[in-house]
């Protein structure tokens, strides 16, 4: 079932997806070589109850953290532990969702650790964040969800990468996870024809390698099956009344901002 939103509850969300930004913006000076994925864990943790919300994932189906970390080759659902220390070269991708007003926030970046990283690394991340945001500014009247997939898979096939099947992205709201299920991989003109009140999430992962990958024992951690390194954006979306598209998780007045009116 999927839950369509009026602008009132559209407006209701905007807060939780400014502190998902303001998460994402606080941490990024925190990653640094030498730095463990737990200390990041409870930096996150600690913003987000200061600013009055609670991190979605603690608890959520058993995942024992309040924020999912994933380095190199990890693809999604990282767990944050004292045991993993980046390293000069690293890439991490820090994916974050509070609750405010009872309503989600749900955004994730993929950081570089340090300042020396390989020509090939460097476009598996800007690749992945423009197939993103591209995809996002496909959404009009008359869009198909195949249509968003396709845009992605477009962009990462024409850079020798590879789009990951496993995970996906999803509707959000009062609930973490809703109707529909936003694949990013896919055909033009094939799918659910998107509507006014739909908010859902974006959330491209591409690989160097190939895109198929694993879980750990932790019944969480997603590994690329070949070792090779991943790369993961996501943004909360909205379609309001009007038809005009924006970031949840992006202030208004940000750059990146997409909003438009058709």
């Amino acid at each position: 079932m999927i839950y369509l939103k009026s602008d009132n509850d559209i407006d209701a969300m905007r807060p939780a997806g400014e502190l998902a930004y303001l998460l994402l913006e606080e941490i990024g000076p925190q990653i640094k070589p030498g730095v463990n994925t737990e200390e990041l864990n409870t930096f996150v943790h600690n913003l987000t109850l200061q600013h009055g919300g609670i991190s979605a994932p603690l608890g959520y189906k058993g995942f024992p953290k309040s924020v999912c970390i994933s380095p190199n080759a990890v693809v999604c659902h990282g767990i944050p532990s004292q045991a993993t220390i980046l390293q000069e070269g690293d890439i991490v991708n820090v994916d974050v969702t509070p609750i405010l007003g009872g309503m989600h926030g749900d955004s994730s970046r993929t950081f570089f650790v340090g300042t020396t990283h390989s020509a090939e690394v460097q476009s598996l991340v800007h690749t992945t964040k423009q197939a993103l945001m591209q995809a996002i500014a496909t959404i009009q009247p008359g869009v198909r969800l195949g249509d968003i997939g396709h845009c992605i898979q477009s962009i990462a096939e024409k850079a020798d990468l590879s789009v990951v099947k496993m995970f996906v992205g999803h509707g959000i709201g009062r609930h973490f996870h809703e109707d529909p299920m936003v694949y990013h991989h896919g055909k033009p003109n094939k799918g659910m024809l998107l509507e006014p009140g739909m908010t859902f999430t974006i959330e491209p992962m591409l690989n160097l390698g190939t895109a198929n990958c694993y879980i750990l024992e932790d019944d969480w951690t997603a590994i690329t099956k070949d070792g090779k390194w991943s790369a993961q954006f996501e943004h909360t979306l909205a379609i309001r009344s009007d038809w005009s598209v924006e970031i949840l998780t992006l202030p208004l007045s940000h750059p990146e901002q997409t909003r438009t009116q058709t």
